[in-house]
């Protein structure tokens, strides 16, 4: 898998702030189509997903399309999915193929679930070329499926299942949402916490809330801690969003999470130079333009830039691709050196005042 350097979040510095970026797509337009079987559909983890963003102030439109057991071949026979993703010109689409399909070697992935995947993916991107795609990385069962050895415990079937999407997301440059590794981490470090449905497989509400606080921070690339929503118990809540934000915001870059996005970082020297860095990461972008809103502008990816003075200025990150223009402004403010302070002038002791001379 191809790792790239680029950091998701405004490093903040001294003296300076960073606004929130805007871009020339609304928020409210954010919509977001997961498709998957039991495992996505069980309590109704989109939309919890969606209470969870709706309770951090988002503006998005959820819709699922599921079918109880379905493979990615499966999935290729269901004419409601294609009429799903005709739908609308989906911002994302979430792809969640059937547990144990994921746990095969690559050879028998080749057959049984590249092609069915490429399938899927074509329509999406016919439908809209700029969706972005996220594969849903699933979870082991809770002793392992005993029939096959290879996965007969929970350890086992997690890795192989984490292999499986890691080999789809590198065959088709896809990122992944790791869900099994945040529950992997809820379950080593709460075991009171129960993941597991009575069947040992699917999803408690607390399973389910941690798959949905897992794309909440895949998605908008911060932390779902303090989301409140009725699903599961204030306590259990807090945990897993913590644990969600850890594992997806702190492997960002490993999942190839930070495709199509940039990061700005600035700080004030030492020296009293004012220094900003940007990285850019559009792999598909035929053309990007940084306006640095002092008159100056740049063509490469990642650069640095330094300003002669404090002040506010307008960034504006233009890149043209297979989704024509896409423009990205934010503003960084750099705020002068404080005013050196006198110190106090000493007052003479009590009864030894000073006589002044005229």
């Amino acid at each position: 898998m191809k790792h790239f350097l680029f950091s998701l979040a405004c490093t903040l510095g001294l003296g300076f702030t960073v606004a929130k970026a805007q871009q020339t797509v609304a928020p409210a337009d954010l919509s977001i189509l997961f498709i998957g079987n039991s495992y996505t559909h069980m309590n109704e983890m989109p939309y919890i997903f969606d209470k969870i963003a709706k309770a951090k102030g988002k503006k998005i439109y959820v819709e699922m399309n599921t079918r109880s057991g379905a493979s990615f071949q499966v999935h290729t026979t269901r004419p409601d999915l294609w009429q799903a993703i005709k739908r609308r010109k989906w911002s994302y689409v979430v792809l969640q193929g059937y547990s144990r399909e994921l746990s095969y070697e690559p050879s028998h992935l080749d057959t049984a679930t590249v092609p069915y995947v490429q399938q899927i993916l074509d329509s999406i991107y016919l439908n809209n070329s700029c969706t972005k795609v996220l594969l849903h990385m699933t979870w082991g069962y809770k002793f392992g499926f005993v029939e096959r050895p290879e996965i007969d415990t929970y350890e086992k079937m997690s890795d192989r299942i984490s292999y499986g999407y890691t080999y789809l997301s590198e065959y088709f440059c896809l990122p992944i949402v790791p869900v099994g590794k945040v529950w992997r981490e809820v379950r080593s470090k709460y075991p009171d916490i129960e993941m597991y449905d009575a069947d040992l497989q699917h999803p408690s509400r607390n399973g389910s809330y941690t798959s949905a606080c897992a794309f909440y921070a895949a998605i908008f690339k911060e932390s779902p801690a303090g989301a409140i929503t009725s699903t599961i118990s204030a306590k259990n809540a807090e945990v897993i969003q913590k644990t969600a934000a850890s594992v997806v915001l702190g492997n960002y870059e490993y999942y190839e999470l930070n495709k199509n996005t940039y990061s700005l970082s600035a700080k004030r020297t030492k020296e009293g130079e004012y220094i900003l860095t940007t990285k850019a990461n559009f792999p598909n972008a035929t053309e990007l333009k940084w306006e640095f809103g002092d008159g100056k502008d740049a063509k490469e990816a990642n650069t640095t830039h330094s300003y002669k003075k404090p002040g506010t200025y307008y960034i504006t990150l233009r890149v043209q691709d297979e989704c024509g223009e896409r423009v990205y402004r934010r503003k960084v403010t750099f705020s002068p050196p404080p005013e050196p302070t006198e110190k106090p002038k000493k007052k003479g002791k009590k009864g030894n005042t000073p006589v002044k001379k005229i």
